[in-house]
């Protein structure tokens, strides 16, 4: 049986008007959903009993379950366990600016990035949108506060999920859904090239985040498989032509690993290769793991790197480290769940 959370207000429009029901019901089944986050259909008192016993044949109304939850200051790590069993995470930031949460699309991973942990253990499936969705609901439910911010960062290639991503912005964007501003969304994605292009198509206003983690095609082909189906030379054509259509600066993603790709001679070429393009880089202090071999770069080389895109008047931050007390990196608690 499908999930309510999975159909946007459009969709939940037509399946009214396909069982011979009224478009406006779609409406009033939504703030059930998303105002007043009911958990049973019962709950609902405007709707004719008729209707809501037919939507509960149609659809459940089912949540995840949440199996394990680490705290550390100002995070908090979730990992969810699946109708099928299987595992995903999701990972909670609280800023000065409001509740971040990084989302899972995926179980797995197939794009093999030799730094992620996620990568090291291969892609299952991937999530239906109502897997997004609810991870969201969720948390918010545990917190008992709004999250104002979404990244689709955690585990999986979000663009390999791309249909049902995009039904899962739809709903949390939605007024009478989630209401979380589309600026206030972010996907990241390795490097699809048809993807980036297709996206640009796309019209909310989602911000793009490129995980990019090397400036050369030697080095990237070394760290990230996908650079060899897609390398620079057809990845940097295709940001700019998304720049061109959208006019929305986008972020180039740029973990730090010691010793690899953290150099002055690293930082000087990722400086020629995001010059003109408009943008920030934004460097991260690499999560470590036990399963990979990488380590972060010293807070001295790090700040080094900062200052060489700084001098070259590239935007460029060093995100804030969290999680380094609990099993932060992506991948890594479903990891230590399933290989007990």
């Amino acid at each position: 049986m499908k999930n309510i959370y999975g159909l946007t207000l459009e969709d939940m429009q037509e399946y009214f008007l396909g069982i011979g029901s009224k478009k406006f019901h779609a409406n009033q089944l939504f703030s059930w959903l998303y105002e007043k986050r009911i958990e049973s259909y019962s709950e609902i008192t405007d709707i004719k009993k008729e209707v809501i016993e037919q939507i509960k044949r149609d659809y459940s109304i089912d949540r995840l379950k949440i199996v394990d939850v680490q705290n550390d200051i100002d995070v908090s790590k979730y990992l969810f366990e699946l109708e099928d069993s299987e595992h995903i995470e999701a990972v909670l930031m609280r800023h000065d600016y409001g509740n971040s949460i990084c989302i899972s699309s995926e179980v797995g991973c197939n794009m093999g990035c030799k730094f992620c942990e996620s990568g090291r253990r291969k892609k299952v499936r991937n999530l239906e949108t109502y897997e997004m969705v609810l991870q969201i609901l969720m948390i918010e439910k545990l917190i008992g506060e709004r999250i104002s911010h979404v990244v689709v960062m955690g585990i999986g290639e979000p663009f390999d999920n791309y249909d049902n991503l995009l039904k899962f912005f739809k709903i949390i964007n939605d007024p009478k859904g989630l209401a979380i501003g589309s600026r206030h969304i972010t996907v990241s994605t390795c490097g699809l090239v048809p993807k980036i292009l297709e996206f640009s198509d796309f019209p909310l206003q989602i911000n793009l985040a490129i995980s990019l983690h090397a400036p050369n095609n030697e080095l990237r082909n070394k760290i990230m498989p996908i650079n060899k189906v897609y390398p620079l030379e057809e990845l940097i054509p295709a940001i700019k032509k998304y720049l061109a259509k959208t006019n929305r600066r986008v972020t180039f993603e740029y973990i730090l690993l010691k010793d690899i790709n953290d150099t002055e001679k690293c930082a000087n070429e990722l400086c020629k290769l995001v010059k003109g393009i408009n943008c920030y880089v934004n460097l991260i202090p690499y999560n470590e793991t036990n399963n990979l071999g990488f380590l972060r770069s010293n807070t001295v080389q790090i700040m080094k790197f900062y200052d060489i895109l700084k001098k070259n008047n590239i935007g460029v931050t060093i995100r804030r480290e969290f999680g380094t007390n609990i099993s932060a990196a992506c991948g890594q608690l479903r990891s230590k769940k399933e290989e007990l």
